[in-house]
């Protein structure tokens, strides 16, 4: 995944009649800065398996959440080549908001129209492989057996999503097609068990549109001046919902306001709304419960914001209801 950031910073003083120049106890960071922690978040749950490939034969890996990997010898090849010899699989994956908040990771997918909704998911995974350091083609797909305990148990009603990287680096889901007549990719559930058949490498996610027949509006967001789209982020985490995250993906550079312009927040809904950002090197954040009102506003000032780790804003995010 490659993003761009710009390189410029702002800090805001604020003037104090009778102290005088206020500065920020956090101000706001680069784009840079902000990209990096993400970056380093991600490399933080990527996996490494490495392996001396049989285009004969079978691989089977385990991750350390208990997915079983399972990878055909002969899918794999290089310039349309059969790879043999010793092939790096890159693995992430991710089953809560925590992890998704920290990562850039939310679950935005696409609907017919082309706008955004939330989605329900049964996990984000990241696929990839390299044989000498090049990339590895995929010619037929890999499996991935997913335990549903992991996000609460299986639902029936999950499809397999792709990843796609948007021009501003944010990674919405697109559903896969599956009216082939080959019907090679999809998601079944077996046993407790999602069964994912996969074609392509980079990023899947096993997901279900969200669902409530409640009134939808859209919301505003403001927060504290020097912040931007570039620097920070604003998501929402629904009650009842941990494996699920949306975000305000559109910012305005004249009022100062992230939103969620295509209007999909239940009017009555409980939720949690999150800002993050970067300082020194660790996560800066507020979070506000929210119960969602028509074209509601929410406001996050300074005062609000607090310094974690990364462990400790994972833990505080997934401790929501």
């Amino acid at each position: 995944m490659m993003m761009l950031f710009s390189a410029c910073e702002t800090t805001e003083t604020v003037y104090d009649p009778q102290d005088g120049p206020v500065v920020p106890e956090f101000p706001a960071p680069t784009a840079q800065e902000f990209g990096d922690l993400q970056e380093q978040a991600l490399a933080n749950i990527t996996q490494e398996f490495t392996f001396i490939n049989d285009p004969s034969g079978m691989m089977q890996f385990m991750s350390e959440s208990g997915v079983e990997i399972t990878i055909y010898g002969g899918c794999l090849t290089v310039n349309g080549v059969p790879v043999t010899g010793e092939v790096m699989l890159e693995y992430v994956e991710i089953f809560n908001s925590g992890s998704m908040v920290v990562t850039g990771m939310p679950t935005m997918g696409m609907m017919p129209d082309g706008d955004l909704a939330m989605l329900v998911s049964g996990g984000e995974f990241y696929v990839n492989a390299t044989h000498n350091g090049q990339p590895v083609d995929l010619a037929c797909g890999f499996q991935l057996q997913i335990p549903g305990s992991l996000t609460g148990g299986t639902d029936g009603d999950m499809t397999l999503w792709n990843g796609l990287v948007a021009e501003d680096g944010n990674v919405v889901w697109e559903e896969e097609d599956n009216d082939g007549p080959n019907q090679e990719n999809g998601v079944f559930v077996e046993g407790g068990t999602y069964y994912a058949f996969v074609g392509n490498f980079g990023w899947t996610n096993v997901d279900r549109f969200y669902s409530d027949p409640r009134p939808k509006t859209t919301i505003k967001v403001d927060v504290p001046d020097g912040f931007t789209n570039q620097n920070s982020a604003v998501y929402i985490s629904y009650n009842e919902e941990g494996n699920a995250l949306g975000t305000l993906d559109v910012y305005d550079p004249a009022t100062g306001y992230f939103s969620e312009h295509y209007g999909q927040i239940p009017i009555g809904l409980e939720c949690h709304v999150i800002f993050v950002s970067e300082n020194n090197g660790e996560w800066i954040y507020a979070i506000k419960a929210v119960t969602i009102t028509e074209n509601g506003v929410i406001t996050f000032t300074d005062a609000d914001l607090d310094s974690v780790t990364e462990a400790e804003l994972i833990a505080l995010i997934n401790a929501l209801p």
